[in-house]
């Protein structure tokens, strides 16, 4: 079973079809099922119309997809469960730290930012005390909820995850201790897939090579929350003629907008399989 789980923050391009295109294919082609999934957590950004965007740019393109439509916000439920178990082993902790605070300790200690998702948490209010952390969190103060890598890890030992025909050591040290949830929103980004795919019963993610650094955080939750680790497939990105990859912020040619331009889905689909980086 595979899935495609677009974010409703703006119109599908090329990219997007690219990843459905490939899920749907192994879908199909297995004789197994293919599931959508929208992932609207981000209440600042996602907008009920790019939702039925989606979903009408689907069906022009002829990618069907099985059972209901999961939509994230319905399900906050499910990621307040999985936070819980984790903050019962005591592996969660309050950050009270904005983002200028934290590059601020990162350039002191003589840290860049590293790899696809920067330089990994200083550690700031890792070590703050337990009454400290309470009268924060009870005051206007906002906060996000970390994940104690080192002692998650201590829990777990080694790990890995099967990547196509490869056996992947996981290294969820190298993203530090990574954010889980805010203030007002029970999960992050790396919480609400891995709960989602084990809910949905995904055997099989396939998404692009720029998610692949993720995977390392996604399994470690696996381990802790005892859920099935499905087999991964990062393919590669599409890119445009300068080289730069495909997406929302750059303004990427939109199906919707090569739909207006009289493409057929045929073309679009085909250019969706064109040479990526």
């Amino acid at each position: 079973m595979t899935r495609f789980a677009p974010s409703p923050t703006g119109y599908l391009h090329l990219g997007h079809v690219r990843s459905a295109l490939e899920g749907w294919r192994a879908a199909r082609e297995s004789g197994g099922r293919f599931l959508l999934r929208i992932e609207d957590i981000d209440h600042t950004r996602c907008r009920a119309e790019y939702t039925d965007a989606i979903i009408e740019d689907l069906r022009w393109l002829g990618l069907d997809w099985d059972g209901p439509i999961r939509l994230q916000s319905e399900h906050f439920d499910d990621y307040r469960a999985a936070l819980s178990k984790l903050d019962a082993m005591g592996l969660l902790y309050p950050c009270f730290c904005t983002r200028r605070e934290i590059q601020a300790e990162i350039a002191r200690a003589g840290g860049a930012p590293q790899g696809d998702m920067g330089a990994p948490y200083p550690g700031i209010c890792r070590s703050l005390s337990a009454a400290e952390r309470e009268a924060r969190m009870q005051s206007a103060a906002d906060y996000a909820l970390r994940l104690d890598i080192g002692a998650a890890l201590a829990r777990t030992g080694s790990l890995y995850w099967h990547e196509q025909e490869r056996r992947i050591a996981a290294d969820p040290a190298a993203l530090g201790d990574v954010v889980l949830a805010r203030k007002e929103v029970p999960t992050s980004y790396h919480l609400a897939v891995t709960v989602d795919d084990a809910l949905q019963g995904v055997s099989l993610v396939t998404r692009g090579i720029d998610l692949f650094t993720a995977t390392h955080i996604h399994r470690l939750l696996q381990a802790l929350l005892q859920l099935p680790t499905p087999h991964y497939r990062h393919h590669p990105l599409l890119t445009d003629a300068a080289g730069r990859r495909l997406a929302k912020r750059d303004r990427a040619l939109t199906i919707r907008a090569m739909r207006a331009a009289g493409r057929s889905p045929e073309a679009v689909l085909a250019a969706a399989q064109s040479s990526g980086r």
